[in-house]
């Protein structure tokens, strides 16, 4: 019977475009779990018994808030399905590990360091330099920029396809990006090879993601920038955060233009809601100078 329910459950899921892998496997374990001891619809001790077993806090309410949606849509069908509260575990945590966000300077000092690999000449040192170039013009996800081919490049910019959230986006670009594209593609198809990624390694194979991190770990060496940020490694993620940020500063304390920005912002970046763009943004001297700005032009605007 719970079987049933959850081929049903899993199936709209992906129906509205989700690729609900992670929560297809941990549905079935629960079902599993209550099937074993003859449940034919979703209580909530058995859920909390089975959420128990995870081996973290965060696992376990997991656990907990996955079998509560389907429980959700159970319900609503047949009331015999009973909804275990949220907060039955305890309330979340939110822990978000602050950003590191890099100066001109460092990012500069990076991409250098990129175009000095070795061996000279071949295409590694013009590709490790291109790709995060690229990240940090455009604030992709390493994830979009890796999986990228040679015809997403089209005269309006970067196409990203399918990806988080099953969306496809076009990312224009600057002119100064554009060019060093355009430069790195003069080699990249000089490249003997069948693989139609964009980013590919000497041999011509596509890149795997924990070769660019090995990669830039040794940037960071060559940067001194390995433990920068009190004494933490900063990420190739944080070129996403970096861009979020210093664009934001480029518009000052108009109300109306932050409004605007935001929204183009979250769409840029590929963000099905807005909030998630939020999540992206970290205080810096500039914004926290615009910041007071704004509050100064509205106190004396009060008074006036």
């Amino acid at each position: 019977m719970l079987s049933q329910h959850l081929a049903k459950y899993v199936d709209q899921q992906q129906s509205l475009g989700f690729k609900f892998r992670v929560q297809q496997i941990l549905l079935r374990g629960y079902v599993g779990f209550a099937e074993e001891r003859g449940d034919r619809h979703i209580r909530s001790a058995r859920v909390l018994a089975w959420a128990a077993r995870a081996p973290s806090p965060e696992q376990r309410r997991n656990r907990l808030l996955t079998v509560r949606r389907f429980a959700l849509a159970m319900h609503a069908e047949n009331a015999r399905h009973q909804v275990p509260a949220a907060d039955a575990l305890g309330h979340a945590v939110v822990k978000r590990r602050p950003p590191y966000i890099y100066s001109a300077d460092e990012i500069a000092r990076l991409l250098r360091a990129a175009a000095a690999l070795r061996p000279a000449g071949s295409i590694r040192p013009t590709m490790y330099a291109t790709l995060f170039g690229l990240l940090t013009a455009t604030g992709m996800r390493i994830a979009e920029a890796l999986a990228l081919q040679i015809d997403d490049v089209t005269a309006d910019g970067l196409v990203v396809r399918q990806t988080k959230f099953q969306k496809s986006r076009l990312l224009p670009l600057h002119a100064t990006a554009r060019l060093a594209l355009d430069r790195y593609l003069v080699a990249r198809r000089s490249l003997t090879t069948t693989d139609r990624a964009l980013f590919v390694s000497v041999a011509g194979q596509s890149l795997p993601y924990n070769t660019v991190r090995r990669i830039f770990l040794q940037l960071l060496d060559r940067t001194n920038l390995r433990g920068a940020y009190s004494g933490r490694d900063p990420r190739i993620h944080d070129l996403r955060h970096t861009f979020a940020v210093r664009s934001l500063e480029q518009c000052r304390h108009d109300r109306a233009a932050v409004a605007r920005h935001i929204v183009a912002l979250s769409t840029y970046l590929g963000h099905a809601h807005v909030t998630d763009t939020y999540w992206y943004l970290q205080a810096t001297p500039v914004l926290m100078g615009q910041i007071a700005e704004a509050g100064e032009a509205l106190l004396i605007g009060g008074a006036a």
